[in-house]
């Protein structure tokens, strides 16, 4: 696994808008933030483009995604918002360069897309994280913010939270991969498509009908994606709806019921995902994680070099 560089003061940021459209005034906290760590922010008028929900044409967007991972003095990539978009452009860029010149691509949501296409066809890890559009005035110092700088900074990233009554608890340590549960779902069996064998299936999601939770997982257990997992992590699920008939379990209850037969530990309730508690993963670097009847401890050491 490639480890882009980690971020030092005077590096560049460069802002995309891979998905859903945003206004400028909406990003300032977050580009003050970064000029506040002593980092330089680049994006061109191109980051505001609207059409319809999108920021930009498929085109247009692809374009300007191109120009920021071919350009030679930009060392990480961050994503403003998630929503909807990034399946439509992925296969129009490009990754050769960033192959060659790695930088860290952050985000998470609809940016899953970029996370496993960039481990996939590069090897290279990437970062789930906050992003602009959630970053304002009263989350400057939370944990979200913090951990994500502290990540690109190549410090370690360690998170303690209490049990979960459906834990399997356990002791393993294994590259992490994965990210949001529906667009796991939605490039199954693409050329973005994730390899989880031997590895720490990260999942989370937000918004969705609990039949469709359970549909996205038998989705991964029949594509064969559970099957030989160290691991299972499962973020945040919330704001989960439910039909007039009830489904009858939570979406809790419906992941640990179609991992069943398997022996992976399974650790519920991870600070990362939808919430303002969405503290950094760096995906495809290992994770050490030790659960117990009490509690959780999660670690992902502090890194100087650029290979694992």
């Amino acid at each position: 696994m490639i480890i882009p560089p980690f971020l030092k003061e005077g590096d560049t940021i460069g802002i995309i808008a891979p998905a859903r459209r945003m206004d400028e005034q909406d990003l300032i906290p977050a580009f003050d933030l970064l000029r506040n760590e002593g980092f330089n922010v680049f994006y061109d008028e191109r980051l505001f483009a609207k059409e319809h929900r999108f920021a930009g044409s498929d085109d247009l967007r692809a374009e300007y995604i191109q120009s920021i991972l071919d350009h030679p003095d930009i060392q990480a990539i961050w994503c403003v918002r998630g929503g909807y978009g990034s399946v439509r452009i992925i296969d129009k860029l490009d990754f050769s360069g960033l192959c060659k010149h790695p930088k860290w691509l952050c985000g998470y949501s609809d940016v899953t897309v970029f996370h496993e296409h960039i481990h996939t066809c590069c090897d290279m890890a990437t970062l789930h994280c906050e992003m602009p559009y959630h970053i304002n005035d009263s989350h400057l110092r939370n944990e979200a913010v913090v951990t994500m700088l502290d990540a690109l900074r190549g410090k370690e990233l360690r998170y303690e939270f209490p049990t979960h009554p459906l834990n399997r608890p356990g002791d393993f340590s294994a590259p992490v991969v994965g990210g949001n549960i529906s667009i796991l779902y939605s490039i199954n069996g693409s050329r973005s498509d994730l390899d989880t064998a031997g590895k720490i299936l990260f999942i989370e999601d937000l918004d969705e009908y609990l039949y469709h939770i359970d549909r996205m997982m038998y989705c991964l257990k029949r594509s064969g994606k559970l099957k030989n997992l160290s691991g299972l992590l499962v973020g945040h699920l919330n704001d989960m709806r439910d039909n007039p008939v009830p489904f009858g379990h939570t979406a809790e209850e419906i992941i640990a019921e179609c991992c069943a037969e398997y022996d992976f530990p399974i650790i519920f309730n991870f600070p990362a995902g939808h919430l303002p508690d969405n503290r950094a993963i760096r995906m495809g670097c290992p994770m050490t994680v030790s659960c117990t009847a009490e509690s959780v401890i999660t670690t992902q050491k502090a890194l100087c070099d650029n290979l694992i």
